[in-house]
């Protein structure tokens, strides 16, 4: 224990005094939450060939929906991430292009690492070790399922510098018109003429809806949201919450569950961004106490060392649960591991692997934290290399090869 405080100790000597403490901490928390939520609500049932398949509790227990909603975090994600983008642009020394490239490497380059490491683990795991194509095909999906977060992301960092302009002239009500117009295509694809509405049009959600909450961390950032607007927020969107689960059938869980026709979150619906402002104006309301909270250096350390392996977590923890799942698989069935998540005995089991696939993901961590930091000694020859095992893997995680 006194090594960890020493190192805490240092930690916070080190932490500049103007450093947010309570934005990193929303963002530590929110990131954390994108690992819990896959490792609790996803699960692998084995085929009679011992190929490993997608699965998952909520099915079988529609009551642990409220799980979906603590752990759906994604909003504040968002929000801290808007909010910590105007503050750095804000500060930026060069051209608006320069930042944004800078803000986009940070982004690419650990994608760009975990996809290619897993296309050159494909053949060495299904011809070295015989791992069944259909177990290989399902982990890359679960490899590939948090990435289209990065791509989203990477498309509201983009938009940056028109949020600030937005939020210097509309304020807190900047974040309004994507609120509509979310709005607007749930009516068009829930309401009375949903039937002749092309499924496509879902699309159209994707960016306003996660863009929401962004637009809402840039108008804090600049200083636009007052405490009156951020009870508007938690009040309002809780009651829009509420009205839209039980009065508009939209469906409980945050994330989408086998068999259900409609889901909240691929494209996001109008429940997300009525969670995400619920989530934001709490968020907003708490950040003085949270900041006192994060002056305590036991605090803080973790928040740092979250904070500095962000897109580590975010890349690699799926990778970290298949490989206990993969290995597990060779010995048929395994409690809250490998086997239909149908039972109250699946759930405890689960929650006794948590802390293995954490020990995994600090394990593999200290191995892929590299992809985060500048590919100083990588050539152009090892980086078209890496993009060319990228694009493959994506290929074949999508199912287009």
């Amino acid at each position: 224990m006194s090594s960890l405080t020493v190192i805490a100790r240092r930690i916070e000597d080190a932490t500049p005094a103007h450093r947010d403490r309570a934005v990193d901490g929303l963002r530590a928390l929110a990131l954390l939450a994108v690992p819990t939520g896959h490792w609790l609500l996803g699960g692998f049932t084995l085929s009679s060939d011992g190929a490993l398949h997608n699965a998952g509790p909520l099915g079988t227990f529609p009551g642990l929906a409220p799980v979906s909603w603590v752990l759906q975090m994604l909003g504040i994600f968002f929000l801290v991430g808007g909010y910590a983008s105007v503050l750095s642009y804000r500060r930026r020394k060069g051209s608006t292009r320069a930042w944004l490239g800078g803000r986009l490497a940070r982004l690419g380059r650990p994608v760009l690492g975990v996809t290619a490491v897993w296309a050159a683990l494909l053949p060495l795991l299904r011809f070295g070790l015989g791992v069944p194509v259909d177990t290989l095909r399902t982990a890359s999906t679960l490899v590939v399922q948090p990435l289209w977060f990065v791509g989203v992301y990477a498309v509201v960092t983009a938009l940056t510098p028109c949020c600030v302009r937005a939020a210097r002239r509309l304020g807190a009500w900047a974040a309004a018109p994507l609120l509509g117009s979310v709005a607007a295509v749930d009516l068009l694809r829930y309401g009375p003429y949903a039937d002749a509405v092309p499924s496509w049009l879902g699309l159209l959600n994707v960016l306003p809806g996660w863009l929401f909450a962004y637009q809402l961390g840039v108008s804090w950032g600049e200083g636009r949201v007052a405490r009156r607007h951020a009870w508007a927020l938690l009040v309002g969107g809780a009651a829009l919450f509420a009205v839209l689960l039980l009065l508009f059938g939209y469906p409980a869980s945050m994330v989408g569950v086998p068999g259900e026709a409609r889901t909240n979150s691929h494209p996001p619906s109008l429940l997300v961004l009525a969670l995400a402002a619920a989530q934001s104006g709490a968020a907003i309301l708490l950040r003085d106490r949270l900041g006192a909270l994060l002056r305590r250096p036991a605090l803080w350390a973790p928040v740092v060392v979250v904070n500095l392996s962000a897109m580590t977590v975010l890349c690699w923890h799926q990778t970290a649960m298949l490989a206990a799942a993969v290995p597990a698989a060779y010995a048929g069935e395994v409690p809250g591991l490998v086997g239909a998540p149908d039972s109250a005995g699946w759930i405890l089991a689960r929650l006794a692997w948590m802390p293995v696939f954490a020990g995994l993901l600090v394990l593999i961590g200290r191995y892929a934290r590299g992809f985060e930091s500048p590919w100083a000694k990588a050539g152009p020859a090892r980086r078209a290399l890496a993009g060319l095992l990228a694009a493959g893997f994506g290929v074949f995680a999508l199912g287009l090869g």
